[in-house]
Parts: C-alpha cells; structure tokens; sequence
C-alpha cells in the first residue's frame, strides 16, 4: 500500500503540479493531502467535465495537470475529452479510480468497471493500471508521454493500493 503524501510527492517530484477533480473514497487522503499542500495547487470540480475544463485551461496556463476521478466520470466527461483536449492538444493526466474492478464493488460500478478501458482504446487514450511497485515508473511515464505526445494519458488505480 502507498501512502497518500508518498503519492503526492511522486506526482509532484515527476513535475505535475496542478490537481483539480471530483472525490471518490479511494483518493480521499490523496486530494486532502494535495488540498493542504504549499506546493500544489487542487481545485475542486462538481463533475468531472468540468475539471477537464479546469486542467486544459491550467495547461494552456503554463500547468501540467491531474485531473482526479471515478471510472464512472470518463462516462461523464468523454465528450471534453474528444472535443477539447484530443483535438486541440491539451493533455493531462487522468488519475481514475477503477471502481468494479473484475465485478467487486456496488453494483452502480460494476458496468464502468468492465468497460472503462475499453471506452479509452475506443477513443484512443493510453491508459496504465498503477500497483505500490510500478507507481513511480507510470507517474513518470505518464509525464513524459504528456510532454511529449499533448495527448491525456490515464493512470487506473484500484482498491488497496493507497492509504
């Protein structure tokens, strides 16, 4: 298990420094520790389009951004994925919770949970599933592939990998 600062730290060592999204219980302590962080800044968002919105304007900014969600919220936010960063080049990276991982979880995330990584192949965003060993290899991998490729890339973290 990762701890939630140790996590942050990553993201923030890798060179990410800008946080907006919509909570889930498996980020909380991740989000509370970037919320009360001198070298971060989170901006919370009330869906998560919107906080797709947020980071392509913190990217066009100057930022590199993390947008932070539930599986669920590719569902809710696809459309600004297709038609804000994927076109115009504004990348991210996506912090997605993978609720309904293999069919454990509230029967509300099991659906999500089969389809969200075929729903990012579909529309053509590399994704990663993170464990506590890959975590700072992908965090790293994901910067470059922002920095270079000016496409969102998601990261899936599942259950039990942070605090």
């Amino acid at each position: 298990m990762f701890r939630s600062e140790d996590f942050a730290d990553e993201l923030i060592d890798a060179g990410f420094d800008f946080f907006t999204g919509v909570p889930c219980t498996i980020i909380g302590n991740l989000i509370g520790n970037l919320t009360n962080r001198p070298d971060a800044t989170y901006i919370p968002a009330v869906r998560e389009d919107v906080a797709v919105g947020i980071a392509a304007g913190a990217y066009v900014a100057g930022k590199i951004p993390v947008v932070l969600m539930q599986n669920s919220g590719i569902g809710q936010c696809l459309n600004a994925l297709t038609s804000l960063n994927l076109i115009y080049g504004l990348p991210c990276l996506l912090l997605v919770t993978w609720r309904g991982f293999k069919g454990n979880d509230a029967p509300e995330h099991i659906i999500m949970g089969k389809t969200c990584d075929k729903i990012l192949d579909t529309i053509g965003i590399a994704y990663h599933s993170i464990s506590g060993e890959n975590a700072k290899e992908l965090i790293n991998v994901s910067y470059r592939h922002v920095l270079e490729k000016k496409t969102p890339v998601a990261l899936f973290l599942k259950k039990g990998v942070l605090d």
